[in-house]
């Protein structure tokens, strides 16, 4: 394996450094997770890569494990006495699961990773083991010192993401076959209408933003700073399947005066006429989730929305939509809770799932069910430092082009998500599990 020597240090306050305990703990609850994400799967399902941007399983389950050879098993081998800390289980693999690391070489070019018929799915779950053994013995012999544990600690974090990957692009694999076979029988409720939508104010005012000092954070949560916000409404609820019914209807995705320039050429050229994997069935709308095809539920939340269709329907509803900074102030006071990938739903709720508090009420299913879009580009906070050496890659260099989400979704885990945290697509993309709230000036 390429050495890349010191790939990074982690600013001090990042993070306090775990117990060695701890991170064991986490590290291997974490490694589990994943590869019970992927149990479910057939070998053929592990290896397919219906478009570029939906990488393989196995991909996935390998790319997450080179992680932690490189920047983390690697950065003890200068010091380790056991000589296997230095060796490469595989050196052909810094080629073929570096995902876009510059710092540390050539790889395999994204829209191909589904070639890779080897290494074998047996040979990466070895690759896994051998890893994970590695890790949880430096860990218990004390061989990571402070900044090592900040990176096992950002590689938790980072492999954690790629769960939520694994779900969307596997979704995205089946939803796209000819049967769409379901990944797992899950219940679902009948469908029903929603709540009417209502209004939240907010005073705006200086604000402060962005993760404080202590804990865990993504460089791009960084630093935390004042922002000076009008007063503005939020939604209480997202928007839900039935106002994206009413808005096919009214055809919405005819009306060229609705949409963004670059939004109305993808409609035109994509024919698109819904949201990703709805379809008329018998004169329906039905779509297809992990559970299989049913018919489209007006009350549960609307999934699979491009940054363009969120816009034009916020537009069609007399609203727009809100800036991550509006976001996250009116998340200061709301609950984390919320439809996360560890309710083992797999599939945005009811919109207003927590039941009727009145116009004004607070705002509801700010977290889960959806990354909610915002108006805002995403871009380096004042003040941005990414982190050090190859590590600085990974958030930074992608600050053009994309939209900032908040929120999580119902793919993600649920220990994973801040009030700060920001996501980040381009505004084409769909087989996230992005959906949208309303938003207006006061």
């Amino acid at each position: 394996m390429a050495r890349i020597g010191h790939p990074a240090t982690l600013a001090p306050a990042v993070a306090d450094p775990h117990t060695a305990d701890d991170l064991a703990s986490r590290f291997a609850a974490v490694r589990q997770r994943t590869t019970e994400l992927c149990a479910p799967l057939s070998i053929e399902d592990h290896v397919i890569q219906p478009m570029a941007d939906a990488s393989p399983a196995k991909w996935h389950l390998a790319h997450t494990t080179w992680f932690f050879e490189t920047f983390v098993v690697a950065s003890i081998a200068s010091t380790a006495s056991d000589q296997v800390f230095d060796q490469a289980f595989d050196p052909s693999f810094d080629f073929l699961f570096n995902s876009y690391y510059e710092a540390v070489g050539p790889r395999v070019e994204r829209a191909r990773r589904g070639l890779l018929s080897r290494p074998s799915l047996e040979r990466v779950h070895a690759y896994r083991a051998a890893i994970d053994d590695r890790v949880l013995r430096a860990l218990a012999a004390g061989a990571l010192d402070d900044d090592a544990r900040l990176r096992l600690e950002l590689g938790l974090h980072h492999e954690q993401q790629h769960q939520e990957l694994i779900l969307t692009d596997l979704k995205y694999t089946l939803g796209t076959q000819p049967l769409q076979p379901a990944y797992r029988a899950l219940p679902r409720e009948p469908p029903a209408a929603p709540e009417p939508l209502a209004w939240h104010t907010e005073a705006g005012g200086i604000v402060e933003l962005g993760a404080g000092a202590a804990g865990f954070a993504f460089d791009n949560e960084r630093p935390r700073h004042r922002v000076l916000l009008a007063p503005y409404r939020l939604a209480t609820r997202p928007v839900a399947n039935a106002e994206i019914l009413a808005f096919i209807a009214d055809g919405g995705y005819r009306d060229h005066r609705l949409w963004l320039s670059d939004g109305w050429h993808l409609v035109q050229t994509e024919r698109w006429e819904a949201p990703l994997y709805w379809a008329r069935r018998d004169g329906d709308w039905a779509s297809y989730d992990l559970t299989g095809v049913r018919a489209v539920d007006p009350g549960e939340t609307a999934c699979h929305l491009s940054l363009y269709e969120a816009d034009a329907v916020a537009h069609w509803l007399g609203a727009r939509l809100p800036t991550e900074a509006e976001w996250e102030h009116a998340a200061t006071t709301a609950s984390l809770h919320g439809n996360f990938a560890d309710a083992e739903r797999l599939h945005p709720d009811r919109a207003d799932a927590l039941g009727v508090l009145g116009p004004g009420g607070p705002i509801r299913q700010l977290f889960g069910d959806v990354w909610e879009w915002t108006a805002s580009s995403y871009s380096a906070y004042p003040g941005f430092r990414p982190l050090g050496g190859a590590l600085g890659e990974y958030n930074g260099k992608f600050m053009s082009g994309q939209h900032v989400l908040r929120g999580g979704s119902c793919f993600t885990p649920a220990d994973h998500i801040r009030r700060s945290y920001r996501n980040f697509f381009p505004p084409a993309a769909r087989w996230q599990m992005t959906g949208m709230r309303l938003a207006s000036d006061v």
